[in-house]
C-alpha cells in the first residue's frame, strides 16, 4: 500500500488522495501501529494505561475496540499529558504525551500520510525521513564547506512546534490530502487539551492550542511528518523566489535546526531567512542564530562541530567535523551519573551493562571525522570511574590500579572500549589505519601474517615554494622553516617534527645513532644541515648501507626503510 502510495504521488504531483480513511482502521495497519509503539516503550497518558494493561485484557479485542470506533466514527482524542525535559543550559523542553490510544491511531495515520507527503518533500530536509538520518545532514554540510560555501548562517527556531500555524498547516495538508475525514481528524489532534501539573501539584487542563491556533504538542508520532510538512514551505519559498541563485546560498535542515552554506553572502542570507520566517510565522532564536565564517570559526550542528581540523600525520590544516564538546561533557555526565555512590549496592557487572549500551550508542552516532581522541578521552573517563566505583564499593583507599587493572576492567568485566572501533570505521580502513608498523605507508605490502613482503618506492612529494630542507641541503645556504609540515620523512627528522632516531633503520647500532644525535646536538640545528652530505654508516645486519643527502634529481624519491608513518 505504501509503494502504491508513493509511487502515485510521485508520479502526479496535483493530485490529491480523497479517500484515505478507511486505510487508517485497516486490521493489518492498526495491527503494526501498535507494534511499532510497543517498541518505542513509552509512558502511559492521562488515563495512566500501560501496555502491559493492554495485554493483559487482550491485543486483539482492544485494537478491534479501537477499529470500530474509528469506522463509526465516533473516535475522540484525549488530553495530553505534558512533560519537561532539561535542555543544555538549564532551560527544558516541552514534551506531550498521548495516551497508547492515541498513540496508536497517530501512528496508523503517519503509516498512510508519510508516502504521499515523502514524494514532494525538498532534498535539503534530513529529519524524520526514511533513508535519510542526521548524518547525511552532517555529510551535507561538510560537502558544502569543502566547495568554497565558507560564510555559514548557523540559525535556530525558538519554540518550533510550539508556533506551527493551524490554518496554514491543515492548508499544506489539504494541498494534497480532500479525504474530509482525515482533515477533520488532523484537526481534532491539533486542538488536544494540555494536561499538566501547577505550582501545588494539581492537575490543569488547558487549550492554549484551541485559543491560538498554532503549535503541535512535540513528542507525537505525527508531529515529525507535520513539522517537515510546514518547514516545506521555507525551503520551497527559499528556491522559489530564487535567494538559493541569488544569495549562491544551499540549505540544510533537520527539525528546527537550521543551516545555511554560502558563497560571501552570508548577512544578506540572514537578513533574507528572517524575512521568511516572518511571513511564515516563526521566531527566530537570536541567541543562538549566528553568522560564521570558517574556517577561521567554527560551529556546532546535530552534536558535531565544524571547522579547521588538524591531521595528525602530516599536521596540514583541513575543514573537517569531529564530536562536539558539549556532547562529550554530556556523555561524561551520564557517566557519572551510572557510576555514582546510590548505586553501590548493585553489582560491577551491571553497572557495566548500563553503561556499554551508553557507549557504543554514542560512538554508532560520532563516527565522522577524527573521533580517536575524543573515543580516548571516553575510554579514560569510563575506566577511571568504574575504577572509583569499585574503590567506594569496596572501601580501598588507594587508586587501586593494581588491583583493577584496564585489562580487568575491559577483558573480565566486559566494558567496551571506543579506540578499537575507530580503527573499523570505513575510512581508517581505506587509509590503512590498522596494521602497524607501517600502516599508513601505502607502499608497504603484507600477507596474512601481517608479514611485510614488498615494499615499493613512494611517489615524489610535491613541492611548494617552501616545500623541503632536503631540496635545500646541497645550495649551501641555510634554509628557511616551512610554513606548514610536508610529508618528507627526512626533513620531519632534521626540523625535530620526528626524533632522529627515525631516520635511521631500526637494525643499526645503538651507538652509531647515539653519535649521530649527539653530533646534532653538539653542532646545532643550522650548521648540522649545511653538513653535506652526512652518512648513518651500515652496521652488521643492516638492511641499507648509508642515508647521505640527496641531490636535486634524487630529492623527490625519498624512502627510509623501517620508518613508520604515524
Amino acid at each position: 500500500m505504501q509503494t502504491a502510495l508513493h509511487a502515485k504521488a510521485k508520479a502526479a504531483p496535483r493530485y490529491r488522495f480523497y479517500l484515505l480513511y478507511d486505510k487508517l482502521y485497516r486490521e493489518d495497519i492498526l495491527a503494526y501501529a501498535y507494534q511499532v509503539c510497543r517498541a518505542n516503550r513509552g509512558g502511559p497518558g492521562v488515563d495512566g494505561q500501560r501496555f502491559a494493561d493492554i495485554e493483559a485484557y487482550g491485543v486483539e479485542g482492544w485494537l478491534g475496540a479501537l477499529a470500530q470506533e474509528l469506522r463509526s466514527k465516533t473516535y475522540q482524542p484525549q488530553a495530553v499529558r505534558r512533560v519537561w525535559i532539561p535542555k543544555p543550559g538549564g532551560q527544558q523542553r516541552p514534551l506531550g504525551i498521548p495516551t497508547i490510544r492515541d498513540r496508536v491511531v497517530q501512528t496508523a495515520a503517519v503509516l498512510v500520510l508519510a508516502p504521499v507527503f515523502e514524494a514532494g518533500l525538498p532534498d535539503e530536509q534530513y529529519a524524520y525521513r526514511p533513508g535519510r538520518s542526521a548524518l547525511d545532514a552532517v555529510r551535507r554540510v561538510h560537502r558544502l564547506l569543502n566547495t568554497g560555501h565558507t560564510e555559514v548562517v548557523d540559525a535556530d527556531l525558538s519554540g518550533y512546534f510550539d508556533s506551527i500555524p493551524h490554518t496554514e498547516l491543515i492548508e499544506s495538508v489539504a494541498r494534497r490530502i480532500s479525504d474530509r475525514h482525515v482533515l477533520h481528524l488532523l484537526k481534532m489532534r491539533l486542538e488536544m487539551p494540555v494536561e499538566e501539573e501547577d505550582e501545588h501539584g494539581r492537575k490543569v487542563r488547558t487549550r492554549r492550542a484551541r485559543k491560538e491556533h498554532r503549535g503541535t504538542p512535540q513528542g507525537a508520532p505525527i508531529s515529525p511528518l507535520l513539522s517537515n510538512l510546514y518547514m516545506r514551505r521555507f525551503v520551497l519559498g527559499w528556491k522559489v523566489l530564487g535567494h538559493e541563485q541569488r544569495q549562491r546560498a544551499h540549505i540544510v535542515n533537520y527539525a528546527d535546526g537550521l543551516v545555511i552554506c554560502c558563497r560571501g553572502t552570508a548577512e544578506q542570507a540572514a537578513a533574507v531567512m528572517r524575512a521568511l520566517m516572518t511571513r511564515l510565522k516563526l521566531a527566530v532564536n537570536e541567541s543562538k542564530t549566528r553568522v560564521c565564517r570558517v574556517p577561521a570559526e567554527s560551529f556546532d550542528f546535530l552534536g558535531y562541530t565544524l571547522g579547521r581540523c588538524w591531521s595528525p600525520k602530516t599536521g596540514r590544516a583541513y575543514i573537517g567535523t569531529r564530536p562536539s564538546p558539549k556532547r562529550i561533557r554530556r556523555l561524561c555526565a551520564a557517566i557519572r551519573e551510572t557510576t555514582a555512590p546510590r548505586w553501590l549496592l548493585k553489582t560491577a557487572e551491571d553497572r557495566v551493562r548500563v553503561l556499554n549500551p551508553m557507549l557504543v550508542g554514542w560512538a554508532n552516532y560520532f563516527c565522522l571525522g577524527p573521533v580517536g581522541p575524543a573515543y580516548r578521552a571516553i575510554d579514560r573517563y569510563a575506566r577511571f570511574r568504574l575504577r572509583r566505583w569499585l574503590r567506594r564499593k569496596h572501601q580501598q583507599p588507594s587508586r587501586a590500579i593494581t588491583r583493577w587493572p584496564d585489562t580487568y576492567l575491559n577483558e573480565t568485566l566486559g566494558l567496551v572500549r571506543l579506540v578499537p572501533r575507530a580503527r573499523s570505521l570505513p575510512w581508517a580502513q581505506a587509509r590503512g589505519f590498522v596494521r602497524e608498523p607501517d600502516a599508513g605507508n601505502p607502499h608497504v605490502r603484507f600477507d596474512e601474517r601481517a608479514v611485510e613482503t614488498e615494499r615499493t618506492t613512494p611517489p615524489r612529494h610535491r613541492s611548494t615554494p617552501q616545500s623541503c630542507l632536503a631540496d635545500r641541503h646541497s645550495s649551501g645556504r641555510r634554509p628557511r622553516r616551512p610554513l606548514w609540515p610536508i610529508q618528507c620523512g627526512l626533513c620531519h627528522g632534521l626540523r625535530g617534527r620526528r626524533p632522529l632516531r627515525a631516520l635511521v633503520q631500526r637494525t643499526v647500532s645503538a651507538p652509531r645513532i647515539s653519535s649521530t644525535i649527539t653530533r646534532r646536538r653538539r653542532l646545532g640545528r643550522a650548521a648540522f644541515l649545511r653538513e653535506a652530505p652526512f652518512e648513518a654508516q651500515e652496521a652488521p645486519g643492516a638492511g641499507f648501507s648509508s642515508l647521505t643527502a640527496l641531490s636535486p634529481t634524487e630529492r623527490g624519491d625519498i624512502s627510509v626503510p623501517g620508518l613508520p608513518v604515524r
